[in-house]
């Protein structure tokens, strides 16, 4: 059976999308002629045409420009903004959105007083989901991702990143990895797999050390074999990998041609942040609990520092300094982390919210990190992130006619209007 909504997002899932204009609309293009992340000051410039329109045509944007729209057939399909904002979809970065199971209990516990590390050294944490996932059939993996990218959608987001991570052997790794894959085939969204074989320790494992090399040695090359250019992650903190682990790891990464991606700093700085940007690592995701040393390095790098403020928001009330990045000259990127336990929550929107009121960050600067900048940390930004002719036509319609008001708002609706490779997603106050 088809998670509840999803079926709705296939029926316009056809492949020969309209002709769509969209005129006397506030554009926010973020078009500005490079192809490279925004850093510094530069992630507030978004190439914004205050009344202007664009024109889609095959899933693709045919044209834009400024004022009145030129004179157009009769069978293009006309949307009138009047004066509300046209912007790219958003660009989910960073998630953990396949899994199974559920963890009621843990955040009963946390409500109790137990912290995220008590839980993980309990065995619950992401073992609870490792054991659902073992158990589950693979195609149940795939309809129950299918179901959250729908509500991803329905939020803006047209491109989501999805790790696996959630298997912890070689054989549950490959298998998520396939879901992760069928459901990238049977939506419109661009969904881009991550091989996070490194996400805990397995505690079920009658030898873990035996266990880590079997990521390393099966798991890892499995991946980039079956799944060639596969960015490989790894989660860096006490009770998880350890630096020398990663470091292992990373190196074996890169002999198979994989970009590295490392979530680091998320409670402890043990020195994997300094390490990835050595490594040329593509991202460092978290960054609460780095030091002032590690935040430099990171804005001297070409390194993409992915802030996750959802995590905050859930566990403990710690957040990245986004603001210290930003005014160091580094390049920001923003996402939702959205998973079962430290960040349940599919909202970009949301995360764009709290990165302004936790991280420091201007709204400007979280559109930027959210769009642009969250395409460049999955080398998409020739594709999608910004409104050009040739690229797809992801692009969310929101109803305001100030995009400062994605930082405003709390827990709004999501956006008036979504649409995805040219096709109009279900959902939105005008759908």
């Amino acid at each position: 059976m088809l998670p509840k909504g999803y079926r709705a997002l296939m029926d316009d899932h056809d492949p020969s999308p309209g002709t769509v204009a969209f005129t006397g609309a506030r554009l926010v293009t973020l078009a500005a002629g490079d192809r490279e992340p925004r850093r510094g000051s530069r992630l507030s410039e978004l190439s914004v045409i205050d009344r202007g329109w664009i024109l889609v045509r095959d899933g693709i944007i045919a044209d834009l420009g400024e004022g009145d729209a030129p004179p157009l057939p009769e069978s293009v399909e006309i949307v009138h903004a009047e004066g509300r904002v046209v912007m790219p979809a958003l660009v989910d970065c960073h998630t953990h959105a396949c899994f199974a199971g559920d963890r009621s209990d843990e955040f009963e516990a946390r409500l109790a007083g137990a912290d995220y590390l008590e839980i993980l050294a309990a065995g619950g944490g992401i073992m609870s989901t490792v054991r659902s996932i073992r158990e589950a059939p693979e195609e149940l993996l795939v309809d129950s991702l299918l179901g959250r990218l729908e509500r991803m959608a329905r939020l803006g987001s047209g491109t989501v990143e999805v790790k696996s991570g959630y298997g912890l052997d070689p054989g549950s790794e490959l298998k998520m990895l396939r879901a992760i894959t069928t459901a990238a085939e049977r939506t419109p969204q661009i969904v881009v797999p991550t091989f996070l074989g490194a996400h805990a320790l397995d505690a079920d494992a009658p030898d873990p050390a035996l266990a880590v090399e079997r990521i390393i040695d099966e798991a890892l090359p499995e991946a980039a074999s079956s799944f060639p250019g596969i960015a490989c992650d790894a989660y860096c903190e006490e009770g998880a990998w350890t630096l020398a682990d990663c470091r292992r790891l990373f190196e074996r990464a890169a002999e198979l041609g994989c970009p590295i991606r490392v979530h680091t700093d998320q409670f402890n700085s043990l020195g994997m942040t300094r390490l990835a940007v050595e490594m040329g690592a593509r991202s460092v995701d978290h960054l609460e609990a780095s030091t002032p040393e590690d935040l430099r390095a990171v804005a001297a790098s070409a390194t993409i520092a992915v802030l996750l403020p959802v995590s905050g928001f859930t566990l403990d009330d710690r957040y990245a300094d986004g603001r210290e990045l930003v005014d160091l000259g580094a390049a920001v990127a923003l996402a939702s982390n959205f998973n079962p336990g430290s960040a349940p929550s599919p909202s970009v929107p949301f995360a764009i919210a709290l990165a302004c009121r936790k991280c420091g960050l201007r709204p400007a600067e979280a559109i930027t990190a959210a769009t642009w900048n969250a395409a460049c940390v999955l080398g998409l930004q020739d594709e999608i992130g910004s409104l050009e002719v040739g690229k797809r036509a992801d692009l969310i319609l929101l109803d305001t006619g100030d995009e400062r008001d994605l930082g405003l708002e709390v827990a709004g609706p999501g956006p008036d209007r979504v649409m995805i490779a040219g096709r109009w997603c279900p959902g939105g106050s005008r759908a």
